[in-house]
């Protein structure tokens, strides 16, 4: 693979030229979204919205019948969400790895972050988050695990609590309403760093019998600019047993899934994944689609299907014979993290039996897309409808960003729980 050599200045000169789209991004949900044809640009759009966090008492503006309020604040770039089974809320708060990115790409790249709110120190640390009098606001809030390696997702096996770090997956011993575990933990497996490690979250989950974790890696570039043989076991999900042995590639071709999730009434997997850059501002949407054992989704050799990425050299036709189209889009650049299957009842009718998406937001699109969280309703097992706006209003007026979320549980009463790594903030939805 050719990489792109491209300087500060050409990459702030030439994201002037290019001319904001017409679209308002809404052809690029559901099962056959509409996209342009791609138009190869030697770098993306940069549009990255100011972070400037919530004024005093501001908050998301909910749908119609719900309400939001602050669960926890507080916080320092609360990412990943895990419920535990007494109700105690998990929240890793974390970063991006340090990198040694040198030059003017790398300076622009990381004034960018700053700018997005993505630039501060990774915490490293697991925090707990206990409401006990049940009155909608956490009144605990402990580090709960420290000196990780930027974490992201958990998940609890039996009283083993298994961590995954950007680099490893970590298990730890757990004892129902504790408040905090000492000690580094054991790892039970590495994953993969490589590269650049662009897309750095690792998410985890377990089968439903717990005799498997299921963990997404993103790729670490965006066509596998720095070569497939950085690419080994990036851009695909990976499963092993609770020991680390057995590891395999469960699916691959997914440049990004972090948001991994079981459908409740078929069983099935379902990931939202992070499409590839610099061939349109509506080209391609990002998608959640149902995981298949074995599937192959066309990265980088294709997207949203057999269309083919003419960029990628040497091209590739068997592998873009095999790519499996996706099962709904989700909008180009909308940076679909956290997806949650709502099983709860405390929220009204129309907004059960579907899944939530937190919608992170573009920093490469103009206008910007995302910077929100919505909801797709399911029938039998499928998405059903186009997407509804669960929680809007992460822009102010002035297109700053107030908050950006991320990752999204139930409460033990069946609210919803949304993170927001730039406020600072779990928000609770709940009806009014």
């Amino acid at each position: 693979m050719k990489r792109l050599l491209l300087t500060g200045f050409a990459l702030v000169a030439l994201s002037a030229c290019q001319k904001a789209t017409t679209s308002d991004g809404s052809e690029g949900y559901g099962p056959n979204p509409k996209m342009p044809a791609a138009k190869s640009t030697p770098l993306p759009t940069i549009n990255a919205r100011q972070a400037v966090g919530w004024p005093k008492d501001a908050a998301p503006v909910p749908a119609e019948g719900l309400k939001v309020a602050r669960f926890a604040e507080g916080l320092e770039h609360p990412r990943w969400l895990y419920a535990l089974p007494n109700g105690d809320i998990l929240v890793s708060e974390s970063n991006s790895p340090p990198r040694e990115g040198k030059g003017l790409t790398a300076m622009v790249a990381k004034n960018m972050m700053k700018k997005a709110g993505a630039g501060v120190p990774s915490p490293n640390r697991i925090t707990l988050l206990r409401d006990a009098d049940g009155d909608g606001v956490a009144e605990l809030k402990v580090p709960f695990i420290t000196g990780l390696n930027s974490p992201s997702g958990m998940v609890l096996v039996g009283n083993q609590l298994f961590v995954a770090n950007t680099d490893s997956v970590v298990v730890f011993d757990y004892a129902e309403g504790a408040t905090k575990i000492d000690g580094a933990g054991k790892k039970i497996a590495d994953l993969p760093a490589t590269g650049s490690n662009g897309h750095w979250a690792r998410n985890i989950i377990a089968s439903k019998d717990g005799t498997k974790l299921l963990v997404g890696v993103g790729s670490s570039s965006n066509i596998a600019d720095e070569g497939l043989a950085v690419e080994k076991d990036r851009a695909a999900i990976l499963e092993m047993n609770p020991d680390g042995s057995g590891r395999r590639v469960f699916a691959s071709g997914l440049r990004n899934a972090n948001g991994l999730a079981w459908e409740p009434v078929t069983g099935q997997l379902w990931a939202a994944v992070n499409e590839r850059d610099m061939i349109g501002q509506d080209t391609p949407p990002d998608y959640m689609t149902v995981v298949r054992d074995g599937g192959f989704y066309g990265w980088p050799w294709s997207y949203w299907g057999q269309n083919v990425d003419v960029r990628v050299k040497p091209a590739n036709p068997a592998m873009v014979a095999k790519a499996l189209k996706p099962s709904y889009g989700l909008g180009a650049h909308t940076a679909s993290l956290g997806i949650h299957f709502y099983g709860g009842s405390l929220l009204p009718a129309n907004w059960r039996g579907g899944v939530f998406v937190a919608q992170h937001g573009s920093w490469n699109r103009d206008p910007p897309s995302g910077y929100r969280v919505i909801y797709v309703p399911f029938v039998a097992g499928n998405p059903s409808g186009g997407p509804v706006v669960v929680l809007d209003g992460f822009l102010n007026a002035k297109k700053e960003a107030q908050g950006r979320p991320v990752a999204i549980v139930e409460d033990k009463t069946g609210g919803l729980l949304v993170s927001d790594d730039v406020g600072n903030i779990i928000w609770r939805v709940t009806p009014r």
